[in-house]
Formats: C-alpha cells, sequence, structure tokens
C-alpha cells in the first residue's frame, strides 16, 4: 500500500492501541496456565495475533471478543503442533515461543517471514540445549530461523549474551515448567525494561524469580505452575512515540490518552529525551493523559543512549532531524537486528530526503535542523519505520509518499484512521 501523508497537524485526543510486548507475553503464559485467562485490550493483530496462533499450535482454547481474548491454557500439558509454527514477522514471538517448544515432548518446527529468517536465535538454540532440550537450525552456515525443537527442558545453568533481551525473557518465561532448577547468567545484559516487564508479568501469573539488581543473574526453580487470571493490556508506549514526534514537528495539540506512566515499558523514557530537546509534553500522570503542544524550537546537543529502548530510534532520529545542532545516538548494535537493520535503513532515507545523518558502528550522527521538502520513501516493511516517516511528513513542505505502509498494523492496526480522525490528510494511492 502507498500513502500519501500531506503537510499538517494533529488536533483533538488519540488513543494508541495495547502493548505488543505485554500482548504477546500474556497469550504466552495463559498457554502456560491450566484454566482460563482473560486478556482485556489484547494487540489484535500483527504480532499480537501472531502470538495468539502460536497458543493455538500447543493446544490453548481462544475465544476472541470484542476487546479482549479468553484462552484456556494447556499448563505443562502442551500438545505437539501439528504443522510449522509460522511466526510472521514476530521475531518476539518467535524466541519466546521457541522456548515453549522445548516444554513438549514432541518435534516442533518453527519460522517466520523473509525477515525471520535472517534475523539470529541460535545463541537461544544453544542455551536450550545446554539446559537439556534438543534443538537445531535447519540450514548448514545459517543462524537464523526454521528451528526444531524437542523437549524436555531439565534445567541446569546457561550463560547467554543479553544484548537481545528477547532470549533472556524466552528462558525465564518457559524454565518454571522445567523439570529442575534454572539459573540464568547474563552477559552484557541490555534492554533490561523489556526482561522487566517479563518477570511483572510472570509475577501476575504467579511466579517468582530469584534475580540480581544489575539483571545479570536469575534462579527460577523447575516445576512451577502459572495460575490464570484476568489482565488488562496496557498501552503500547512504543507506538506512543510516534504521534508523539508527529505533533512536536508541527502545529499540533494533541492529547495522548489512556497512558499507565507506572508501567515497566522502557519507551516512556522517549518523553523525557523530547522534552530535553525542548519539545512541549506535559503529563497528567493521575489521568493517563499526555498533552503536546508543537513547534517548539527543538535543540540538539543531547547524547542518548539507547541500549534499553531500541525501539525508539526511528521516531527519535526523525525528531532529531528537526532539531538544532548535533544529536549523537549510541549503543545500537541490537537496534541493527531488528525487523531491518534500522540505523543504517533510517541514515539512507534520511539523507535522500536532504537530511544529514552519519552511521557508526554502534552509534548514530544526526546534525540538524533540515527543512524536508517532500518525496518518496519505502518503509522497507518495517512498522516503526513507516510510522516515523509519516511522523515526518506533517513537517515537510510537500508531504511525503510511504510506500509497503500496511506495516503499521503490526503494532498499531489502525494508525492512519488515528491520524485522520485528528485533521491529518493521508491519501491510499494506486500501486
Amino acid at each position: 500500500m502507498r500513502v500519501f501523508v500531506k503537510p499538517g497537524s494533529l488536533h483533538g485526543s488519540l488513543q494508541v492501541p495495547g502493548s505488543k510486548s505485554h500482548t504477546i507475553r500474556a497469550a504466552l503464559l495463559s498457554l502456560l496456565s491450566e484454566g482460563q485467562s482473560i486478556i482485556c485490550n489484547p494487540l489484535s493483530s500483527g504480532d499480537g495475533l501472531n502470538a495468539l496462533s502460536a497458543a493455538k499450535a500447543f493446544g490453548a482454547t481462544v475465544e476472541e471478543r470484542e476487546g479482549c481474548w479468553v484462552i484456556d491454557g494447556k499448563g505443562a500439558a502442551l500438545v505437539a503442533p501439528d504443522d510449522c509454527i509460522n511466526t510472521g514477522n514476530s521475531g518476539t514471538t518467535t524466541c519466546f515461543f521457541t522456548s515453549v517448544a522445548a516444554l513438549g515432548d514432541g518435534w516442533t518446527v518453527i519460522t517466520g517471514d523473509e525477515q525471520i529468517r535472517r534475523r539470529p536465535i541460535k545463541r537461544l538454540v544453544d542455551a536450550l540445549n545446554t539446559l537439556g532440550a534438543t534443538a537445531f537450525l535447519t540450514r548448514t552456515g545459517q543462524e537464523s530461523p526454521p528451528v526444531v525443537i524437542k523437549g524436555i527442558m531439565k534445567g541446569g545453568k546457561v550463560r547467554i549474551n543479553g544484548n537481545n533481551s528477547q532470549y533472556v525473557s524466552s528462558l525465564l518465561l518457559s524454565c518454571p515448567l522445567a523439570k529442575g532448577d534454572t539459573e540464568i547468567v547474563v552477559d552484557e545484559p541490555l534492554e533490561t525494561p523489556y526482561v522487566q516487564i517479563t518477570l511483572d508479568w510472570m509475577q501476575r501469573y504467579g511466579v517468582q524469580v530469584e534475580r540480581s539488581d544489575d539483571y545479570t543473574r536469575f534462579y527460577i526453580k523447575g516445576r512451577q505452575n502459572y495460575r490464570p487470571g484476568t489482565f488488562t493490556i496496557p498501552a503500547d508506549f512504543s507506538a506512543v512515540a510516534f504521534p508523539l514526534v508527529a505533533a512536536i514537528l508541527s502545529d499540533s495539540d494533541l492529547l495522548l490518552t489512556s497512558l499507565d506512566f507506572k508501567d515497566s515499558q522502557g519507551d516512556k523514557r522517549v518523553i523525557e529525551v523530547l522534552r530535553a530537546m525542548g519539545a512541549n509534553v506535559v503529563k497528567h500522570e493521575e489521568k493517563g493523559i499526555l498533552r503536546v503542544q508543537g513547534c517548539a524550537t527543538l535543540q540538539g546537543g543531547q547524547t542518548i543512549d539507547l541500549g534499553d529502548i531500541p525501539d525508539s530510534l526511528p521516531a527519535l532520529a526523525v525528531a532529531a532531524t528537526q532539531a538544532h545542532g548535533i544529536t549523537t545516538f549510541t549503543n545500537l548494535r541490537h537496534v541493527r537486528q531488528k525487523e531491518t537493520d534500522r540505523v543504517a535503513e533510517m541514515a539512507t532515507k534520511l539523507n535522500a530526503l536532504g537530511c544529514d545523518l552519519e552511521v557508526g558502528e554502534d552509534s548514530l550522527v544526526v546534525r540538524g535542523p533540515t527543512k524536508v521538502r517532500g518525496g518518496v520513501v519505502t518503509s522497507s516493511h518495517d512498522h516503526r519505520i513507516a510510522m516515523a516517516m509519516v511522523a515526518l511528513a506533517l513537517s515537510t513542505e510537500e508531504g511525503l509518499v510511504v510506500e509497503d505502509a500496511e506495516c503499521v498494523s503490526v503494532s498499531f492496526p489502525g494508525f492512519f484512521d488515528a491520524f485522520r480522525a485528528c485533521g491529518v490528510e493521508i491519501r491510499e494511492m494506486d500501486a
């Protein structure tokens, strides 16, 4: 799908959907609980539905109602999937359910789309083998899916690199159902807010984990049981970043609603980063509201470590192109292993529009401000790149055409309709 986004502004109220990260964890833990769970406000598209489909493949019974999922889980009595599990474009679902497969006595094959089949998973595969499962990759010389897994995971001690928090969370979620206790030692932990989200969800389902304060060591007792319940998925701060930046860069007055500022999501730090740039953003914590008024003069000069909030790079890079001075983003190795190499992709696309970005091995330097006239960009089938380009389009002189824009539904179903409802002109174009 190609869309033309006209220069404009956002006015009124906008509610972002439920968090992708929370939804996937809730679907998985509902599967691993014996009994019925009700998940309210799930992300019922893209990655959320991929996780729900994976839960069904292992035996969960699911009823999709308006605004909620009713999931009857299997506990430890998982069934072997009848077919290969295709996780689509969801890296989180791929990693998390790879460890789930290690709990069952049958064979499971997990694959995904072209991007997933390029994303490394070997470190997780090696960890599962260390813990007594059987796991291997199907392609010689490749470190990415398809992956084949068989249990039963016994437990033990395992060391894993923490640059990708999905590996750590994957082990944490499944190890309580292993036959024995497990100790996980994590080297170079990054993205630790995502690990904390995992621990929070495990606690909601009745399982406790001993951990060090720096997220480098975890101890999990085996043969535990998750308990089902009723839970509400909070709004997605990763998705908040895009209307937030769009409003900051344009003559907007926007309310972002239904936010939980006490949630563990690391991407809520984007608010403070943008405030430090000079953005006019006011939090009403008790009401769960952000008020954003645009057209403030933004200042660069910051060095921003994105080790814990890698998903914020596309939105923040767009904001930095309109800030006076140099903004440097650091600790980006893991950002290059997401749906795309987002560091290289954002630099290439923004430089083609006349901006000034320089890629380092582990950094991205943005010099601004640059007035963008307009043009045509592709999302590279990456939902966060697509939304970042829509945010930029509002402040351009002539607007932007964004190609392959349908991927926004991965994490923000109704994204274009939400922008239209706030006054932005977005027009679908013929291919």
